[in-house]
Formats: structure tokens, sequence, C-alpha cells
């Protein structure tokens, strides 16, 4: 009976033996393997550069409308039927051209008519005129009487009258006259006719036939708040300038599917004061849009400087990244450690984005691999050149 127990103690122990070299055998390789498998997986590549130092300036940018530099609604300034329509719609055309005849016969009959009324005017008063000479010498000679003195003064100052009149009748019919040609008033790029041939048009009021617009040169208006306007204004004084030097200020302008800001355009009016109801200032920009890329009518990203140019660090746009608390980069450190920097933004100008605290010059920023860096992870430099090829 002892000898059993003896036997199942042994046994015990034995197996608890062999669970304890199982469990160390285990631990053993676990650990041989735990060691040796990183150093056959490659570190984490990333692309870093260091931040390039730029000129850049504090910007806002508001929605804008371009406006024609000049715009003009052709009317019909006398009545008539409408004869012809001399251009296509749409089309650009030059100072001078005609556009609209307006039944000229009729009127150049009526201007006929007052040329001939001025020239008989002036024949009567020359004949009253001769007749009050004469009698003057008669009445000195006794051969006629003062009666009949002050009837030819009368008669040649009435007839003398009888020109003025016709001769501003005359005007009149020319001017009616040339209102039965309507012109061009400048180059432009004239709309489509309002009107077809043979309606009649001037019956009573002034009637709408086209509208020109000059777009060689376009306005654009947009509005800047108190705060960004005072903003303006410093910088405008810190750079020495002065309100006839408004021409000077640049702002850069963008189609609404366009980025880069390559159209530039310069300031040329600041309202008078802010408008009560909105808080903001109304400013004006000329643009030159001899390429006739723009339309009146547009909306357009204006961007306008508030600060003044300076160097500061700036890096892309893309390499930002952002958590509740706010915008951070991560850069490589001397030991190839990923750190992760908080930094303070500045403008964003050409996908560049301007960067105010928290980095230096000699920062290397991780601006590709970013989904690979982990802070506090090492990583791999990899060549920006490579990669591209």
């Amino acid at each position: 009976m002892v000898n059993r127990m003896n036997f199942d103690r042994n046994s015990k122990q034995v197996k608890i033996g062999i669970v304890i070299a199982i469990i160390f055998l285990l631990y053993l390789f676990v650990h041989h393997f735990s060691k040796s498998k990183p150093t056959g997986i490659p570190l984490p590549a990333v692309i870093v550069e260091k931040p390039i130092e730029a000129e850049m300036a504090e910007y806002v940018t508001q929605t804008g409308t371009t406006v024609a530099f000049n715009s003009v609604n052709l009317v019909a300034r006398i009545e008539g039927y409408l004869e012809s329509i001399k251009f296509t719609d749409g089309t650009n055309v030059k100072k001078g051209t005609e556009l609209f005849v307006i039944q000229p016969q009729s009127y150049l009959e009526k201007l006929k008519a007052a040329q001939a009324t001025v020239a008989a005017s002036k024949a009567a008063y020359a004949y009253d005129k001769s007749e009050y000479a004469r009698q003057k010498r008669m009445y000195k000679e006794n051969a006629t009487s003062l009666n009949n003195v002050e009837k030819w003064l009368a008669q040649s100052q009435a007839s003398e009258a009888q020109v003025n009149k016709a001769i501003a009748d005359e005007a009149i019919a020319a001017i009616n006259y040339s209102y039965t040609h309507v012109s061009a008033p400048f180059d432009g790029r004239i709309g489509r006719h309002l009107v077809d041939v043979g309606n009649l048009v001037g019956n009573g009021k002034a009637t709408d036939l086209a509208t020109i617009e000059q777009v060689d040169t376009l306005y654009i208006y947009f509005n800047l708040n108190e705060l960004d306007l005072l903003k303006l204004r410093k910088a405008a004084l810190a750079r020495g300038f002065k309100p006839k030097d408004i021409n000077q200020v640049i702002v850069d302008i963008n189609l609404q599917n366009e980025t880069g800001f390559r159209h530039k355009a310069k300031l040329n009016f600041i309202n008078t004061g802010l408008n009560a109801a909105t808080g903001t200032m109304e400013l004006r920009a000329l643009l030159d849009n001899k390429d006739h890329i723009f339309v009146p009518g547009l909306f357009v990203q204006v961007r306008v400087p508030i600060t003044k140019p300076e160097k500061q660090l700036t890096v892309p746009d893309a390499s930002l990244l952002y958590d509740q608390i706010g915008p951070y980069l991560l850069v490589v450190d001397d030991n190839n450690v990923v750190v992760l920097k908080r930094v303070s933004l500045g403008s964003l100008q050409e996908g560049m984005r301007a960067i105010t605290k928290g980095l230096d010059a000699q920062n290397r920023v991780i601006i590709g691999g970013l989904q690979n860096a982990t802070p506090g992870n090492k990583v791999q430099i990899q060549d920006q050149k490579k990669t591209a090829e």
C-alpha cells in the first residue's frame, strides 16, 4: 500500500516536471522568434523635406462679382419702323459701327424741309433788313414817315427771329435724323437684338434694342469686413502707400473652377464708408481681360493681401495633419524616430502653407508615407527622386 502511494506521488511529480519543461521550451521558442522576427521586416519608409523659406503674406479671400467696364443699353430715341439690323448677335463691334437703321427717309425729308425753311427765312430777313436801312435813309431826307421806319425795324427783327427759329428747327431735325442710325458708342461685345425688323419702335417711349458691353477690362466688386479692412490699411501704410497709391495694391483672382490664383487685378476704388446693415466696405478692382477669359456677371474668388509680405517657413499643405487639438506635423529626429510637432498656421499660397510657430528650418518634415509614420517609432528615409522614378 505504501509502495502504491509512493508510485502515485512520483508519477505526479514526473508529470509536473514534464509540463514545466514544455512551458520552458515554448518560452524559449517564442522568445527566440520574437527577437529574430523584427530583424527580417524593414522599417516603414517615409519621404522627408526641410521647410522652405518663402515670402508670404496673410490673405483674406472673398467672393466677388465681375461687371463690365462700360455697359450701354441701345435704345430707339425716335419713332419709326425698324428697317435693318447690321450686326450678328454676340459679336465684337468697333466704335462707330452702324447697328440699327430706323426709317431714315422720312426724317431725312423733314431735315430737308427744315433746311429749306432756314434758307427762306434768311432771304426774308435779308429783304426786311435792307428795307429797314432804306427807310432810315429816306427818313433823313424827309421822304418817309417815322412810322414806316419803325414798322420795318419791327419787321426785320421778326425776320431775324424766324431765322433763329428755323436754324433751331433744322438742328432738331438733324439730331432726329442722326437717331435713325444707331451706332456702337465704343469698342465692345453686343448681345442679341431685342426687336425684330419691321416693328414700330420709340412709340411714345424709348425702346430697348440691344446691350453693348466693354469687356477688354472688367470691374470686380467685393466686400471686406471692418477687421480685414483695418488690416489692409495697416499693410498699405507699412509699405508706404498713400490713398492715391491705391492702384498699387494687387489682388489675386480665381474663377470658381480654378486654383492657384493666376489672374491679377489692381485695386482702384474703396467706398466712402461701411454698410451699416452688413458691417462691410465695398471695394473694386480693375482686371485686364483682353483674352476674354472672364465675362460680366461671374462669381470669382478675390484674395486680398492684408499683411506685409515677409519670410516664413513653408511646408506642403498636404503634409499637415489635424486632430481635436489642432494641426500638427510629423518630423523625423536625428535617430530617425517620428516626432509629433504642434504648429500654428499662416496663409496658404500655391499649395504651400506658412508655419508661424512650432517648426524650425532644420526639421525634417514627413511629406510622403504619412500612413506609415507613428510618433515614437523608427522609420527609414526614402529618397524622393527614387520614389518619383
